[in-house]
């Protein structure tokens, strides 16, 4: 597959980006009567989505199908990223009542898989932990059908925030890698490659029946062999689940965009990543770490 994957990523870089998306990464505006129905709900219940705040390109496809992913913990960051559209600066108070509210949301949608994710809240000294952990608790409580998946920030890679996500006891436990190692100075400065290794070795010593899965964003300058290294590293230490998707520049104060990657490219690491032993890998230009999050977890047999 190695060979394979080289001939039909071709060179590294696209010389010159063309003016416009690609036609593979257009998509309908938003609108329909449930994505009214889920947009006047969140407003009702005072909620946030990663999807309005990191304009994912999918929100219109997945509200209409009754799918969000809950961002808790409010809607400003404490980190900076330089491929990130969330707002970052000096966070809203810290809300016990939100993982409630969410719960309630969860249950009037009747969702079977609920995907909760937040900002990093480095000024909390649990990092966030226990909203995380009493939204899982909640949503168990209210829909017992529901499965949750988190997807959590590093908590600075502290054990103790880990273990109390992980004790609530989510079905998926998710943490973005987000781009290769030689990219983390630039494009995620308060991060740290080896934190993100050692939180999946920690997450899998605490609760090894619980699956872990991550996510990458590729356009940002990385090479097939360094994509390819990480995704490696990520088996090396269980990944169960992997989503690999197209960057895109929010706009022109965020870090510039290096190549679009075809459909083809992304099958071709789909089929390199199955072959390392994933037991799901969702790779598409549109894929973003919680779409389709159903099926990947019913294609993983979680």
């Amino acid at each position: 597959m190695g060979e394979n994957l080289y001939q039909i990523m071709g060179r590294h870089r696209a010389e010159p980006l063309p003016e416009r998306k690609p036609g593979w990464l257009k998509v309908k505006a938003p609108g329909g009567e449930t994505y009214s129905r889920l947009k006047h709900l969140m407003k009702e219940l005072e909620l946030h989505t990663v999807c309005e705040e990191a304009h994912c390109p999918n929100i219109g496809e997945c509200w209409n199908h009754g799918t969000a992913t809950f961002m808790i913990l409010g809607d400003v960051c404490t980190r900076n990223c330089a491929y990130c559209a969330v707002a970052h600066g000096r966070p809203p108070k810290y809300d016990i009542e939100e993982p409630s509210r969410v719960a309630a949301a969860i249950a009037e949608l009747q969702l079977r898989h609920a995907v909760i994710t937040s900002v990093d809240r480095d000024d909390l000294p649990d990092f966030g932990a226990w909203i995380f952990a009493e939204t899982i608790r909640q949503i168990h409580d209210r829909l017992p059908g529901c499965s949750v998946e988190v997807l959590v920030p590093d908590f600075q890679g502290n054990v103790d925030s880990i273990r109390a996500v992980l004790e609530a006891r989510p079905e998926i436990y998710n943490h973005n890698t987000e781009t290769v190692p030689r990219l983390y100075k630039r494009a995620r400065p308060g991060g740290r490659y080896e934190r993100v290794l050692e939180i999946f070795r920690t997450a899998k010593r605490i609760a090894p029946d619980i699956p872990t899965k991550t996510g990458m964003i590729l356009g940002m300058g990385e090479t097939v062999e360094e994509v390819l290294a990480t995704m490696r590293d990520l088996r090396a230490v269980d990944v169960d689940i992997l989503t690999l998707g197209q960057y895109l520049r929010p706009s022109d104060a965020h870090i510039a965009l290096d190549r679009y990657y075809t459909p083809a490219e992304f099958r071709a690491l789909y089929e390199a990543g199955m072959e390392m032993g994933f037991r799901h890998v969702e790779a598409a230009p549109l894929v973003r770490s919680s779409y389709h999050a159903w099926e990947q977890v019913q294609a993983a047999g979680v």
